[in-house]
């Protein structure tokens, strides 16, 4: 069986078998088009022939070619796929794929805002109402309160607050509960927002516990697309033309508490975080705080 052949075979296979969405097909695709584009493998090659050291030298190609290690991981675990397929239905005796390992990746701190950055976008809806200007700050507001993923952001409903808006239970990654709070300003913000509603609306009023918190100015519940399209809106050139996506304002809350001393498990807990080892990532962007600070604030530390 050739390269190609080995090739085609497998995708139709994840395709067809194993049910996977088009997006995941089309990834594999491109990956086993790169893999076979390579000089010392081509499309003709026979797959029995392919050893380690083959596999090996791709990756070697791949980092030369300056391609970012997630790149190259995606295209490793892509290949291991594909021999363990072929060894499955024994077109090989070895898989020669089994002893690739991906390479690190390098660690990337969080984006984040300031305080006076997140002050600004909460304020940015009153000062220039782009759209709504309860609606979004009550949305900004909650976003930052609370250290909600988008998806959990949108798919808030009445029902899901306690507390007079202290406090809501939240669905997160997979389908795991957790309760999140809102401080002073965010509970007034939603409020506000609430009330407004309730006059633009006045067929509809908020009585319903199953109406989702957020909608668009139709009255249909807001789209996570739609709170990244609000979130743009005010932080492009219209608004304080410095670009947020709605992962820093989850980013900017974990910072904020870390930097506040709170411990790591409780933010956690509060994030949702399967494991510690991703909340921990931001007491290293509180310690990279610390010593910019220091830098700016010590007498000698422009001389760093």
């Amino acid at each position: 069986m050739t390269v190609k052949d080995a090739c085609e075979e497998f995708l139709l296979y994840i395709k067809s078998v194993r049910g996977m969405s088009l997006n995941t097909v089309s990834s594999y695709k491109n990956d086993l088009i790169m893999f076979i584009s390579m000089k010392h493998i081509g499309s003709k090659r026979d797959i029995k022939t392919v050893t380690t050291e083959d596999l090996r030298l791709c990756i070697g190609q791949l980092s030369l070619q300056k391609k970012e290690a997630s790149t190259i991981n995606r295209f490793i675990a892509c290949v291991r796929s594909l021999f363990s397929y072929c060894r499955k239905f024994s077109y090989l005796e070895t898989n020669p794929a089994a002893e690739l390992k991906t390479i690190k990746m390098p660690k990337r701190l969080p984006n984040f805002l300031t305080g006076n950055e997140v002050d600004k976008l909460c304020r940015e809806p009153e000062e220039n109402p782009l759209l709504w200007e309860k609606r979004d700050r009550a949305l900004f507001e909650l976003m930052y309160s609370s250290g909600c993923r988008l998806s959990e952001v949108a798919g808030l409903k009445l029902s899901d607050f306690s507390n007079g808006f202290s406090s809501a239970v939240v669905t997160g990654k997979g389908s795991k509960d957790r309760i999140v709070y809102l401080e002073a300003d965010s509970k007034k913000a939603v409020e506000d927002y609430l009330a407004e509603r309730n006059s633009r609306f006045p067929e509809r009023k908020v009585t319903n516990p199953k109406d989702f918190l957020f909608v668009n100015q139709k009255g249909s519940p807001l789209s996570a697309r739609g709170i990244s399209f609000i979130l743009s809106k005010y932080s492009g050139p219209e608004g304080t033309n410095h670009h947020v996506n709605p992962h820093a304002l989850r980013h900017t809350f974990a910072t904020a508490m870390i930097s506040g001393g709170a411990d790591v498990r409780l933010v956690q807990e509060m994030l949702g975080h399967s494991s510690i080892s991703t909340t921990q990532r931001y007491t290293h962007v509180s310690t990279e705080q610390m010593i910019a600070m220091y830098n700016k604030a010590h007498p000698h530390g422009g001389n760093n």
